[in-house]
């Protein structure tokens, strides 16, 4: 069985091919996946995947680019930089066809070589100045 630190490199070459289905492998049925940034989390491979997929329609050329990746226990962390350009359609939103770039940070909880609980942190503020969004 892979460590939590193998399953969070695989996790990150999935994002980096924008491949959602190979993302959503990775996790178990009900797993939970919290944005804080966001507001409530995601819960469940289903609407994790759609979420996957809306991402990556907005963010055709989405990056992340690991600066560390940290083990512990059942836990892989990764502090990351990545960036993208905002082109498709994102939570009702018309794309802008502005480009970001960002840093931020992951904790995965991993179980049995599945994510069970993700919890991520970005600066919002920063993201949606960059994309041409409102802050709100």
């Amino acid at each position: 069985m892979k460590s939590p630190k193998e399953v969070l490199r695989d996790w990150v070459a999935a994002y980096n091919a924008r491949d959602p289905y190979t993302l959503i492998d990775l996790y178990h049925d009900d797993a939970i996946n919290h944005q804080v940034a966001f507001g409530d989390p995601l819960q469940g491979r289903e609407a994790l995947l759609e979420s996957f997929i809306a991402f990556f329609n907005a963010f055709p050329d989405n990056y992340t680019h690991p600066e560390n990746i940290f083990e512990d226990g059942n836990w892989a962390i990764i502090e990351w930089s990545g960036g993208g350009t905002f082109l498709g359609e994102l939570g009702g939103n018309a794309p802008t066809g502005k480009s970001f770039t960002l840093r931020g940070c992951g904790f995965f909880q991993i179980v049995e070589g599945k994510i069970c609980f993700q919890r991520g942190y970005i600066d919002k503020y920063t993201w949606f100045r960059q994309i041409g969004l409102p802050v709100s």
